[in-house]
């Protein structure tokens, strides 16, 4: 279980998230939407401890995460699992390398032990055969799927996506909404996951968070999205659509 209670984090006397609390749903998807700018990415990372938040509490289960010192803080992060947006893959290290970096930063196991591994989380995600590839000699789909695979080698309580379908194509966007949905309900975690796509929210959200301008507007599940009464949710969710809409037609050669 991971809650939040009336978080805030501002930058340069600007509030970017204001009074914000949520529970998330324990081994679901949980998604949070909004406008760029509306606070999102500070509110995942403010979550996973990258940036500290100015008041509020935090908490993985019943542990006041915000409130550890760095040592035991290590100790949580060892149950999250994180994929940034783009996928932050290091360029200079392979396929191999990239998914075994967590292994040697929170295990002891053997190398033998560590390619095992990365073998099975490469399989699970449906790379074979790229090993010993760059980054630079994959695809942006397939460097997602390593992402994922890396966020997932040490069996996460939580994972954390920021935008996990930006700049995909929409057939490799489905593909990966599928995997996430997947891996969720196969390795039984909490995910949470930020995203301005309502295609994903609509694929595999189970509960969906609105932020409107750095607070938390609306909170329920994807099939309540259909019949709220929230302009500011309607407005986002139809511009989302419809803007989705225009680069599909565009792309089939529909308009002019």
């Amino acid at each position: 279980m991971i809650k939040i209670e009336n978080l805030y984090k501002s930058f340069q006397n600007t509030e970017v998230i204001r009074d914000i609390s949520v529970q998330f749903e324990e081994k679901k998807t949980n998604m949070i939407i909004g406008q760029s700018g509306s606070g999102k990415t500070v509110l995942l990372k403010c979550i996973v401890g990258l940036l500290n938040a100015d008041k509020g509490r935090i908490w993985y289960d019943k542990v006041l995460f915000n409130k550890l010192n760095f040592k035991k803080k290590k100790e949580i992060r060892k149950n999250i699992g994180m994929v940034f947006q783009g996928g932050a893959l290091f360029d200079s290290e392979t396929v191999e390398q990239n998914v075994r970096f967590p292994l040697d930063m929170f295990t002891n196991m053997t190398d033998a032990e560590k390619l095992h591994r990365v073998n099975e989380c490469l399989e699970r995600v449906n790379i074979v055969n790229a090993n010993q590839l760059f980054p630079a000699e994959i695809s942006g789909g397939m460097q997602k799927r390593v992402a994922i695979a890396r966020a997932i080698s040490l069996n996460p309580k939580y994972l954390f996506f920021d935008e996990p379908i930006s700049g995909l194509d929409p057939k490799t966007a489905i593909r990966i909404d599928q995997l996430i949905g997947e891996l969720t309900r196969d390795i039984k975690t909490t995910t949470i996951i930020n995203t301005h796509d309502m295609n994903s929210v609509m694929e595999i959200g189970d509960k969906v968070i609105f932020l409107f301008n750095g607070e938390k507007w609306w909170e329920g599940s994807r099939q309540e999205i259909l019949h709220s009464d929230n302009p500011e949710l309607n407005d986002f969710v139809f511009a989302t659509k419809l803007a989705k809409t225009v680069r599909d037609l565009r792309k089939s050669g529909h308009s002019s």
